[in-house]
């Protein structure tokens, strides 16, 4: 809904999340209101410091819930779907989160002029990973319902608040060793997470977008090797690389998967197997007019925190 001097609305599911929050901030600076659509309002509160009184609105509304989607995205100008799990637990399954949620909201947003949804490379029906054909599941359900969605498929997704490199650096700093599942060739591309902010807003903002898939890497490909030598380099850190082989990576991986927040589960093992670069001939941030940005040029504002001495250097909880 366009107000009286111009101001565009966009609701966002998941704006209180890892993404959202950069996502948030970016379309606040650029004028648009934005509604802050999660199953806990409160977590975006600090959300609104980011822009004018008024201008970020949390509501609540969880994407299994028809009313309360309907009612989030009522008169949004645009509507942006961030939701996603990394895990299974209780009521939260990949099916019901991203296939039928992805498609509830974009059935909802019918009336909007924008749609924008976030996936994941690797996303295929054929995928032997649940996450990888229940992301893919939602993007179908997202063209069936709003065919002019323009769909983003991020690699692995750096920052402050990243759960790839915080996790090799707790590793790195409390470990004896750093594992190399599969010996460590996999293939990587991580982008950083305000280069996916901005992919969004120029989704949103920019013609010849809609209808569009877009792949989002960084400007580097390492294999998971690489990302451990990285991670220790940023943190200063000396710690053996040792393959594991993928049977035990299974094993631990079927141990780990009984905590609550499990760091490693059966499906991520397979989906560790299959390299998360862009495709070639896909559109890409180039496409968006996004440069991409370095991993080396972020990693020390956060990685250094973890060096011997550093905030969390001899701490055991981060």
């Amino acid at each position: 809904m366009t107000d009286s001097i111009g101001q565009k609305t966009v609701t966002l599911f998941g704006g209180t999340g890892f993404v959202g929050r950069y996502v948030t901030q970016l379309l606040a600076h650029r004028g648009w209101r934005i509604i802050v659509a999660s199953r806990h309002p409160d977590r975006a509160l600090p959300l609104k410091t980011a822009g004018a009184v008024g201008q970020i609105v949390p509501v609540f509304a969880d994407i299994r819930d028809e009313g309360s989607v309907a009612a989030a995205v009522a008169g949004a100008d645009a509507v942006v779907n961030l939701v996603g799990i990394l895990f299974e637990g209780g009521k939260q399954r990949f099916d019901t989160i991203h296939g039928d949620g992805a498609g509830r909201v974009a059935r909802a947003a019918a009336a909007a002029g924008r749609f924008v949804q976030i996936s994941a490379i690797g996303a295929s029906a054929d995928s032997p990973s649940a996450y990888a054909r229940t992301k893919a599941a939602g993007e179908a359900a997202v063209r069936a319902a709003f065919p002019g969605a323009s769909i983003l498929r991020p690699s692995v997704i750096f920052g402050p608040e990243d759960g790839f490199f915080n996790l090799f650096a707790k590793l790195a700093r409390n470990a004896p060793f750093l594992p190399l599942f599969g010996g460590g060739t996999t293939k990587f591309q991580p982008v950083y997470v305000r280069d996916v902010a901005a992919a969004i807003v120029a989704c949103l903002e920019q013609d010849g977008t809609a209808g569009q898939t877009y792949e989002l890497g960084g400007p580097r490909v390492y294999t998971l090797r690489e990302i451990m030598q990285l991670t220790l380099q940023q943190t200063g850190r000396k710690k053996r690389l040792v393959p594991l082989s993928w049977g035990m990576a299974a094993f631990e991986a079927k141990l780990l998967g009984l905590l609550p927040k499990p760091p490693l589960t059966s499906d991520q093992v397979t989906q560790l197997k299959i390299d998360n670069v862009v495709g070639a001939g896909t559109r890409t941030l180039a496409d968006l007019g996004i440069t991409p940005t370095p991993a080396e040029l972020i990693l020390p504002s956060y990685l250094d925190r973890y060096r011997p001495g550093g905030r969390f250097g001899n701490s055991q909880v981060a």
